[in-house]
């Protein structure tokens, strides 16, 4: 299965998943996205407190909020964080489309999930610089939900200049982007 919106949409554009079932999916991947950042708060609960002095803060020398969500670095735009998105993002699309299709030599069986976290791992490295590398709506909103009712409040989503919608429309984005792509160069030619 996937664990991303972006990659859902994808699949929903190249019709390997009925669209009925994309809410389904999407809904669960952002409900398991906040699950796991409460999970995380939980275990780090004390960590937190000691760190911030149990001021829960989005900016500043104290901040934690950027430990569950991505916000962007102070060179980047608004237009050059949602470029990285759909480029990140579509890369990493394109990626997992040319491991998991059939008619492609691909990985080996069984070795999928590692090329696709290898691959996440390369773009990380090289394009973290900017924002993190949210690459998938769920990890990214899905955290930033549970930390605006966990104590950072709504501030999560007001700073830097109203940031929250580029990680999460710029990677959807990036995954119609990519489908397309591949369908028109290598999904036609099949």
């Amino acid at each position: 299965g996937h664990v991303n919106p972006a990659v859902s949409l994808a699949m929903v554009v190249l019709g390997k998943l009925k669209i009925w079932k994309f809410p389904f999916y999407v809904m669960a991947q952002f409900l398991g996205a906040f699950a796991g950042a409460a999970a995380v708060f939980g275990l780090y609960y004390d960590s937190f407190m000691d760190f911030t002095s149990g001021i829960l803060s989005v900016t500043g020398i104290n901040a934690t909020a950027h430990i569950f969500a991505s916000y962007p670095a102070r060179h980047l735009s608004v237009l050059g964080g949602f470029i990285d998105q759909v480029v990140g993002t579509g890369m990493l699309v394109l990626c997992i489309l040319a491991i998991i299709d059939g008619g492609n030599i691909g990985a080996p069986k069984g070795v999928e999930p590692l090329a696709i976290g290898l691959i996440i791992m390369a773009i990380g490295v090289s394009m973290g610089l900017n924002c993190g590398y949210p690459l998938n709506p769920a990890r990214d909103l899905g955290p930033r939900l549970f930390t605006a009712v966990a104590g950072w409040g709504m501030e999560v989503f007001s700073t830097a200049d109203n940031w929250w919608w580029i990680p999460v429309a710029g990677p959807m984005v990036g995954g119609v982007v990519a489908a397309v792509i591949y369908f028109l160069l290598i999904e036609l030619h099949h």
